[in-house]
């Protein structure tokens, strides 16, 4: 076998060298540079994806992984010392977590270093697997199951993790001084129908290296499941407020019956607005507590969250819309009590539409949950134009996380809702609305502030409008007359002075059931 080796590089060598009488051939034209990787190289690879049958890459996770439990998952670490460009001093960290528990999908990691795409390499030396003792040797091509980055927020050499990939296409962020709370998610496919609902994942990451003054990171992703495949590249910006510029090209390959653009998900346990019993001593528990939308005419729209006893989805149909987002208002931690979760550091995440998201509605999504460590509300986007085979759709959108809200007019805010039982009798509700904003202190107790409200049923009685003059903000409270076998009930409220608007538009839903 030597020698048959050495005989073929041989004759290799004899035939690039020119014979004896033959004039040298002219030397050819030098190949054109190879083109940089860009987002075009992530819509080519989903455009083919697209049209061929979908294939899940589960396979090659030893079944002692599959059947760990979650804190034996958690007790696999990525080495910070083998953290990818550590030893370069650049401003961004990344960090890879193993495959296992309930994440079997195999997904890539590619980096990006001057237009060339790498892959990075599995091996178990990157990991700390704690106490876990595996039966036998991980295999060496098991890929990654996803990604968290680090950047140093308060300017020192400690890095703080700024944000995470992990299952399906699911993906959490933070600023300063926040921790973590809700997620979003690359696609949300047939949410809320009576069927399964489809689970797109991001199976494959290009991150572009930094330079060393860097304050933004570049994250390439490639999303695939059996209804779709798809294109996305974030600009996650960090700071105070972390911000990601997303850019999503998706191809059909069957039609969707409802396809959630940029979803977001959160739990809502209960607050304020709770109507019945919760044998919790915290006030409240949520990620979130209020849907905010941005409306083409200009309203803002407060939905309060709720954990309600049956599912409910409201629909909020618009026109090229600003935004919407699942906000988290209430800050003070005295209406939460709970030193371990930290609820009112909890993100809010704001929806930035960029160019023309078209007609559509949003979605809210409410699912009854009886414990906390559900994620029982969704909100998103919906296009009114089918996603039928063949189909392609492109959304460009700003994701903010934040603590202090931004996004809002400069009037009237709610800051709270409360419902409870009137005095007349067992069925009539009371709901009391607190509005707030430095203009609205300012009012005199004495100014002509009316409400404006609507019930889509039942009877709407003893409205009162009145300051509160203990801390300055106004209040809303009147009594709902419900129908028999007539709900929900929606309910629609904002405080006016003649025809002036003074604050945003309050809408809710009660249920009696």
């Amino acid at each position: 076998m030597k020698t048959r080796t050495i005989w073929f590089l041989w004759s290799i060598l004899l035939l690039s060298v020119p014979l004896p009488g033959t004039p040298a051939s002219e030397p050819g034209p030098e190949p054109p540079p190879a083109k940089p990787f860009d987002f075009a190289d992530v819509e080519q690879k989903a455009r083919e994806l697209a049209g061929k049958p979908y294939v899940r890459d589960e396979a090659g996770m030893p079944d002692f992984l599959a059947q760990l439990d979650y804190d034996q998952y958690r007790d696999i670490r990525y080495k910070p010392d083998k953290a990818l460009w550590r030893d370069e001093g650049l401003p961004f960290q990344v960090q890879a977590f193993h495959r296992g528990f309930m994440f079997k999908d195999r997904v890539v990691i590619n980096v990006v270093d001057r237009g060339v795409a790498t892959q990075l390499a599995y091996s178990p030396e990157l990991f700390d697997f704690g106490k876990n003792q595996f039966p036998a040797p991980l295999p060496a091509d098991l890929g990654f199951a996803g990604l968290r980055f680090h950047y140093p927020l308060r300017r020192d050499p400690v890095m703080d993790e700024i944000a995470v990939f992990l299952g399906a296409s699911y993906f959490r962020a933070i600023g300063l001084g926040q921790v973590y709370g809700l997620s979003a998610r690359g696609l949300a496919l047939d949410t809320g129908l009576a069927k399964a609902e489809e689970f797109p994942i991001f199976r494959e990451f290009w991150i572009e290296k930094p330079g060393k003054d860097a304050t933004a990171l570049t994250l390439y992703a490639l999303l695939d499941s059996p209804s779709v495949a798809g294109a996305y590249r974030f600009i996650i910006r960090p700071g105070l407020d972390l911000t990601m510029e997303i850019a999503s090209h998706l191809y059909f390959r069957k039609a969707v019956e409802r396809v959630g653009i940029a979803p977001l998900t959160s739990m809502f346990f209960h607050g304020e607005n709770t109507d019945r019993f919760m044998d919790d001593f915290r006030p409240e528990v949520h990620d979130s507590d209020g849907l905010l939308l941005g409306r083409s005419s200009g309203e803002w729209v407060w939905r309060p969250l709720n954990n309600p006893r049956q599912l409910r989805i409201s629909v909020f149909k618009d026109i090229k819309p600003a935004g919407f987002g699942l906000l988290t208002r209430d800050r003070d931690f005295d209406h939460y009590q709970d030193l371990e979760a930290q609820y009112h550091r909890r993100p809010s995440a704001w929806v930035e539409t960029l160019g023309d998201w078209g007609p559509g509605a949003v979605y809210l999504i409410e699912i009854p949950s009886d414990a906390e460590k559900y994620d029982n509300i969704v909100a998103f986007w919906v296009p009114d134009e089918p996603a039928t085979e063949g189909k392609e759709f492109r959304y460009d959108y700003r994701l903010h996380f934040f603590l202090d809200e931004f996004t809002a007019l400069g009037g009237g805010k709610v800051l709270a809702t409360r419902v409870g039982a009137a005095e007349s009798d067992g069925a009539t509700r009371k709901i009391v609305v607190d509005f707030g904003s430095p203009t609205l202190r300012m009012l005199s107790p004495r100014a002509k502030i009316e409400a404006e409200i609507s019930a889509s049923s039942g009877k709407i009685a003893h409205p009162v409008v009145h300051k509160n003059e203990e801390n300055g903000t106004w209040r809303l409270s009147f009594d709902l007359q419900p129908e028999k076998d007539k709900d929900p009930v929606e309910l629609r409220a904002l405080l006016k002075a003649g025809k002036d608007s003074l604050t945003e538009t309050w809408v809710y839903q009660w249920n009696a059931r």
